[in-house]
């Protein structure tokens, strides 16, 4: 089970890392998180450098790809070299982004007639591209699901578990990385959020 998370430049560290982690609570063999790069290296919003641990190319061949967000998101839209290299497919994998990230599944053609979530800098450019934008953190249909704002990562996080591992393996990971004292909370909040489209 291979699961990428696309991560450009300009990318935004709560998106792709948070994600990242929870994912990785899944201890089973053969279970596979990656940060996918069209580059060797990509630097952060903040000044974050990291080697990517796939290419994009190997993200499109990946069981689920989870496209982060950053500050260069219209950048890498508007390079058609770029998204050609994304062959994403909804029929053959999980797909999910977070907050600008929904913008390059709507570019890609991916959310026709299928409202999404993302953060309010990135809603007009999503409502732009003809995709209804809806004010909550978390949506999914079928295959395909959206978050809007950089902490609803951990919605996007669950539903992928949830879908590719089961309830309790999302109700675990969550548990792990809420803060002591307001686990529970954090478990239920999350599992609110995913449990309606599951």
């Amino acid at each position: 089970m291979h699961i990428a998370i696309l991560t450009f430049d300009g990318f935004n560290e709560l998106d792709s890392l948070i994600a990242l982690a929870i994912l990785n609570r899944v201890q089973r063999p053969g279970w596979r998180v990656s940060i996918a790069s069209p580059t060797a290296k990509v630097q952060s919003m903040n000044g974050l450098v990291i080697e990517a641990q796939s290419t994009l190319e190997e993200a499109c061949a990946a069981d689920a790809v989870l496209v982060g967000s950053g500050k260069k998101t219209r950048e890498v839209v508007a390079d058609a070299g770029l998204m050609s290299r994304l062959k994403l497919d909804p029929t053959r994998q999980l797909l999910g982004a977070q907050c600008s990230g929904t913008l390059i599944l709507a570019k890609l053609g991916l959310l026709n007639d299928v409202p999404a979530c993302t953060d309010l800098t990135t809603k007009p450019w999503v409502e732009e591209a003809g995709v209804a934008v809806l004010n909550q953190p978390f949506v999914a249909k079928d295959n395909v699901a959206t978050c809007g704002g950089c902490l609803a990562s951990q919605y996007l996080a669950a539903w992928f578990i949830a879908r590719l591992e089961g309830i309790e393996a999302a109700r675990n990971a969550i548990h792990y990385v809420a803060p002591v004292g307001e686990k529970d909370d954090y478990v239920t909040r999350a599992m609110a959020n995913i449990s309606p489209f599951l």
